[in-house]
Parts: C-alpha cells; sequence; structure tokens
C-alpha cells in the first residue's frame, strides 16, 4: 500500500495540482489599537510589503455618552493622520491584523472584529510586551481580543510581529 505522500505525488494525483500562484495578492489592513502599538506599526509600514496598509485605531474612545451621535469616521486613520472609513477598509482587505500592547484597553477592537465578522473578514490579533506585564494584565487584553479574532497571538518580541506579517504574506 503507498503512504499518502507518495500516493499524491503520483501521476493520477498530480491531474489535480494547482501549479499556478494565487490570482491576486492578499490585502492585508495592520490596525495599531493604542498609543504603546503606534510606534511599531509606523515603524513596520517603512517595510517593503506587498499588498499591506497601515492604520491607527488608538484615538477611539470607546463608545459615546447617550446624548452624542456615533461616527464611524475620525478615530480609523492612516499613519498620515487622514481619517478613514472602517467599512470601506474592512471591504477591501482579505485579512485584518490588530495590533494591541499587553494590558492596555482597546476599545476599538469590537468594533473592528464586528465589522470583520459582517463581512466575513479574517482577523488575526498580536500583543505584544507580555513579558513585561503580569498576567493580569494580559488577560485583560486577552479578553478583550479573543472573541474578535480567528488567531491570537502572543508576541514574544517586536521582531515576531514582522516575521508573522510576512508569513501571513502581507
Amino acid at each position: 500500500m503507498l503512504s499518502e505522500s507518495a500516493r499524491m505525488a503520483s501521476a493520477v494525483e498530480a491531474r489535480f495540482r494547482i501549479d499556478a500562484p494565487n490570482s491576486r495578492p492578499r490585502t492585508v489592513k495592520v490596525i495599531a489599537l493604542d498609543r504603546a502599538s503606534d510606534r511599531l506599526v509606523q515603524h513596520l509600514a517603512q517595510r517593503s510589503w506587498t499588498q499591506a496598509t497601515f492604520f491607527t485605531a488608538s484615538a477611539f474612545a470607546g463608545a459615546p455618552r447617550p446624548s452624542e451621535r456615533f461616527s464611524m469616521q475620525g478615530w480609523l486613520s492612516d499613519l498620515a493622520g487622514r481619517a478613514k472609513d472602517l467599512v470601506d477598509e474592512v471591504n477591501s482587505a482579505d485579512l485584518i491584523v490588530m495590533v494591541a500592547s499587553a494590558g492596555e484597553d482597546v476599545p476599538a477592537a469590537s468594533l473592528i472584529g464586528e465589522a470583520c465578522i459582517v463581512r466575513h473578514v479574517m482577523t488575526t490579533s498580536l500583543i505584544l510586551g507580555s513579558a513585561a506585564k503580569s498576567d493580569a494584565e494580559l488577560s485583560k487584553s486577552l479578553a478583550q481580543l479573543r472573541p474578535y479574532s480567528q488567531m491570537l497571538v502572543i508576541a514574544t518580541a517586536e521582531d515576531y510581529v514582522e516575521d508573522m506579517l510576512r508569513a501571513l504574506r502581507a
């Protein structure tokens, strides 16, 4: 009996193999969720990327008071400071990567995550600086990001974030 690997390498199975690369590159949106992660996202944006765009959501202050109107605009911005519409950015993405610092409050994660759920866009969250934080602070971050992340990674170093983005074909 042939092993699975040998069978998959046979001429019979080769006809099912797709030898062409993906027809279009993956569009990745990387969003810093807090002021501490802004610096890293700004640094990463200086690198060469295929289809990655970088944003900051650190200005998001959470849900408005009952007497205030809420706007989807104004709190998400590109790194040049121009306001961006979350729905437009999610609609044009294949993957949203949220970057947060351990222990920080990241209220924008729920809004971004819900927009991704509605549009069926995959999300990945990366948590930075966990070694310098207590388990309680790390748990706070995990609780805010876990409901909205298909993949949640605790990054041991900032270099890991760049490696992860490359692995995700950003």
